[in-house]
């Protein structure tokens, strides 16, 4: 009986975005009902998954790195008999599944992005080794959702990218823009809801690109999808990323002063402050469009906060467009950004393009991070000894620390000998750091 395991473990690690932990978990759901569990131990693992992102080169690099750790864990002696399966999923997946079948033979399965709901199958029949199929509308119906008990949960409602922006490999392993009707991703939430969700993070790689469909087969935008969500009592809070100006919508910016559930914090990002950088980008905006669009968010929302995507050293950038990128950072000040120096990714248009000096991408990427490190102290600064309204969803690594989200989408650290997860609770803030706010609760 001691040898005997009720279960197959499943371990999964997620690499890059939130969709990704949104996979993983679907993921998780669908090996759940064939009998796996899961295990945060790759040596306890009968299936190990890797679902994998490729926007970036050390994102793609990682993955092999770890196909080598995982190759020497299972080569230890306690483990040398065990049937280890390993999966590589996801976005280097689609991109690169021949190359990592060459590189990495210990590869059992290979599956993208759009495609992973055929994975229990792949492994049953231990027939087809590779399936990247664009497969967006058979994925969502074969799918399950499981709640994940947590407070906040992720939903993706809209897939794949047709911008085509000269830098991004996403239109290339994600595919064509695809959007979930409205009522499965309402059928979703009402799940979530009865595990007692209190938050939405609605999802896609150009989510305020929405263009479902409601009940009445009519094609409806991302402003409709949030005021029907808001119209569950048990969620209390909405998010939406990542979004993209070209997409930012009259009835989308007007549902950000209309709708006291989306919260006011928004993900826009621009890449660069340079109108001519922008255009080699293919990025279908300008400048003067992006001001204009914050201009009338904040018409709506006087208090809402801005995060945005720089790369900086694209192919082209000179002094002078780097120096532009400083100066729409300091005017719209930022409350957090993610900045990259430009990794050339295979296959994209600007990958072709003449590349510039390593030495000259760091010295820019350091000083747009100090520039930004700044405004996300400044800003958090601002709430010292003061109220704000925080939903705590876990805990810390400390005794009676309870860790949140503000409004803002900050990080807020607290002590309470009260059980604080799940509730949306009014605190005083009394420190600030650069990436978080310690409090405590208002009397």
């Amino acid at each position: 009986m001691n040898n005997l395991r009720s279960k197959k473990k499943l371990f999964i690690k997620s690499y890059g975005c939130q969709m990704n932990v949104y996979d993983s978990e679907r993921i998780k759901n669908l090996f759940e009902v064939k009998g796996f569990e899961e295990t945060l131990k790759i040596d306890d693992a009968d299936l190990i998954i890797l679902n994998t992102c490729h926007i970036r080169e050390k994102a793609a690099e990682k993955v092999y790195s770890d196909i080598g750790r995982i190759n020497k864990i299972k080569k230890q002696e306690k483990n040398i008999k065990k049937n280890f399966k390993l999966v590589v999923a996801g976005c280097v997946a689609q991109a690169e599944g021949q190359e990592i079948i060459k590189r990495s033979p210990s590869v059992n399965f290979i599956v993208g992005p759009q495609s992973y709901h055929k994975l229990p199958d792949m492994i049953s029949s231990d027939k087809d080794i590779i399936n990247d199929d664009f497969l967006q509308q058979e994925k969502f119906k074969n799918l399950l959702f499981k709640s994940s008990k947590k407070v906040s949960e992720f939903i993706t409602v809209q897939e794949g990218c047709d911008k085509f922006c000269s830098f991004c490999v996403v239109p290339y392993t994600r595919g064509s823009e695809f959007s979930r009707p409205v009522n499965e991703i309402l059928n979703e939430i009402n799940i979530y809801c009865d595990n007692g969700i209190k938050e939405i993070v609605l999802l896609g790689q150009n989510v305020n690109a929405y263009h479902g469909l409601n009940q009445n087969c009519k094609q409806v935008d991302l402003a409709y999808l949030i005021n029907k969500i808001a119209e569950f009592d048990k969620i209390k809070r909405i998010r939406y990323m990542t979004s993209h100006p070209k997409d930012m919508s009259e009835s989308l910016i007007e549902c950000h002063g209309n709708n006291e559930k989306l919260m006011p914090f928004l993900h826009l990002p621009i890449q660069s402050g340079s109108t001519k950088v922008l255009k080699k980008m293919h990025r279908n905006h300008d400048v003067k469009k992006y001001f204009e669009i914050v201009d009338k968010l904040k018409s709506q929302r006087s208090d809402i906060a801005l995060s945005s995507d720089f790369i900086v050293g694209f192919p082209g950038e000179n002094d002078e467009d780097f120096d532009q990128t400083m100066k729409l950072i300091d005017q719209i000040k930022f409350v957090i950004a993610y900045s990259f120096m430009y990794s050339p990714r295979p296959g994209t248009p600007a990958a072709n393009l003449k590349q510039i000096k390593l030495e000259v991408k760091k010295a820019r990427l350091y000083a747009l991070q100090t520039l930004l490190k700044e405004q996300q102290k400044s800003f958090n600064k601002n709430f010292v000894n003061k109220g704000i309204e925080v939903l705590f969803d876990r805990k810390g690594r400390y005794k009676n620390q309870y860790i949140g989200r503000s409004i803002y989408n900050q990080s807020v650290f607290i002590k309470s000998e009260k059980n604080l997860i799940g509730l949306i609770q009014k605190v005083q803030v009394i420190k600030s750091t650069d990436f978080a706010l310690e409090a405590r609760l208002s009397e």
